[in-house]
C-alpha cells in the first residue's frame, strides 16, 4: 500500500542504533520522523488509507503506539482507546497478562470504552514477537469488540509476530519490513 517513495523516505530517516538497549539488538529509532512534519503527515495518510471505513475505534499500545494511533483515530473520526501498562489507568480496568522473554507483564484498558460489536484497529509502532499486540487483542475481545485490523510502522519478519496474530483473522499491515 505504501508508495516506494514513502518507504524510501522512511528508510532514509529512521536511524539504526546498534547494540541498544542491549548488545546484539539493532534498534530502529523512529524519532527523526517527528522532526519532519510533512513526512509524519505522509505516514498518517498511508495508515489511514489502510483503515478508512473498516474500523469503529483505534486502540494504541503504550507508548509509541500513541504517536501515530491518535492521529489515525482523529483522521478516521473514531474514538481512540489507550492500552497501558498495569497501574497507569484509573479503575475500572480490564487486564491481560502475557509472557515476555524473561517473566511476564500486564496491560490494561479502561472498562466500557469499547462497545460490543465495534470493529477495532490495534496500532503500535513496531511488530516484533507479537506478544504485547496479542494481549491487546485479547483485551479488545474481552469487551465484545472485534479486532479487524492491526497496523504498524515497522514489522520485523524474523521474529514472527505476524504468525502470532493470524489467529485473530484480522488484516495486518506495516509500512516497512526488516
Amino acid at each position: 500500500m505504501a508508495s516506494q517513495q514513502l518507504i524510501t523516505k522512511l528508510e532514509e530517516t529512521i536511524e539504526n542504533i546498534p547494540d541498544f538497549p542491549i548488545p546484539g539488538i539493532q534498534f530502529k529509532d523512529i524519532s527523526p520522523i517527528f522532526l519532519n512534519p510533512k513526512l509524519y503527515e505522509e505516514v498518517i495518510t498511508d495508515l489511514v488509507q489502510f483503515s478508512k471505513g473498516k474500523v469503529d475505534a483505534v486502540c494504541g499500545i503504550e507508548s509509541r503506539g500513541y504517536l501515530f494511533g491518535i492521529a489515525i483515530a482523529v483522521a478516521l473520526e473514531v474514538p481512540f482507546i489507550l492500552i497501558r501498562k498495569a497501574g497507569k489507568l484509573p479503575p475500572p480496568v480490564i487486564s491481560e497478562e502475557y509472557d515476555l522473554e524473561y517473566g511476564s507483564a500486564v496491560i490494561e484498558t479502561r472498562e466500557g470504552q469499547l462497545k460490543s460489536g465495534q470493529r477495532v484497529l490495534i496500532h503500535d509502532d513496531l511488530l516484533a514477537t507479537g506478544g504485547t499486540t496479542e494481549a491487546a487483542a485479547k483485551l479488545v475481545e474481552k469487551q465484545g469488540a472485534t479486532v479487524s485490523q492491526f497496523s504498524f510502522l515497522i514489522g520485523l519478519k524474523d521474529l514472527k509476530g505476524k504468525e502470532k496474530l493470524k489467529k485473530f483473522n484480522a488484516e495486518i499491515y506495516h509500512i516497512l519490513e526488516y
